[in-house]
């Protein structure tokens, strides 16, 4: 723990390396796939963030390390596959830190380095600072969250979906409702899709933003 304040106030309380593992071997062939993606509620400086990632990278170089180009797409397609909500505004700066330094060490990557901007874009995005029981961003807005796929030859697709509507698919398919019987593309449309991106555009869109991973 932070402070016994801070438990107090938010239950905030982290849990050890050894449990994040063992948690995590429950799925291990989820997080051992690169383009699985993963949702931490609470997730704090990213205590299982940071291990999934590490994770998803082994697997990058286990298909990927003998090129050096696709092992970059691939790697960041595993950072764009992880995802948090945090309340306290330090933790997330420390997850998002955590994070981009793991993938910056993966692939020697410098702080001037379009790699490491876009890895940073990508986490301001991925990382939120907000509430998941009340769904809603500090500030009172809805959480959306960015689906990234990689389409190959270094361009990525962004599309953008409402966290509320997400959590809502279960119940849709379902067996037995109402519903069952239809595609989850019939019933949960993003909220905007954007033009193909490639890792200098990803780069560029980071802007003046970069006080979000520091």
């Amino acid at each position: 723990m932070k402070s016994k304040q801070r438990v107090a106030d938010h239950g905030e309380v982290f849990t050890p390396e050894w449990l994040v593992e063992a948690m995590l071997d429950l799925v291990k062939a989820e997080t051992e796939r690169i383009d699985s993606r993963f949702l931490e509620p609470a997730c704090g400086s990213g205590n299982f963030l940071v291990k999934i990632l590490q994770r998803k990278l082994a697997a990058v170089e286990l298909k990927f390390g003998r090129s050096d180009f696709e092992k970059k797409q691939y790697a960041l397609l595993a950072l764009m596959c992880t995802y948090g909500i945090e309340l306290l505004e330090d933790n997330i700066a420390e997850c998002r830190m955590n994070m981009l330094e793991i993938l910056a060490d993966y692939l020697k990557l410098e702080e001037s380095d379009e790699y490491y901007r876009a890895a940073a874009y990508v986490l301001s995005l991925n990382i939120v600072h907000g509430d998941a029981l009340k769904m809603c961003t500090s500030d009172g807005k809805a959480i959306i969250f960015a689906e990234w796929g990689y389409l190959g030859k270094g361009k990525f697709q962004r599309r953008d979906f409402n966290l509320n509507t997400l959590t809502l698919s279960s119940s849709f398919s379902a067996e037995g409702s109402l519903f069952a019987h239809l595609g989850k593309q019939e019933i949960f449309m993003p909220t905007k899709t954007y033009p193909t991106m490639t890792i200098g555009e990803l780069a560029a869109s980071l802007g003046d933003r970069p006080k979000e991973v520091a």
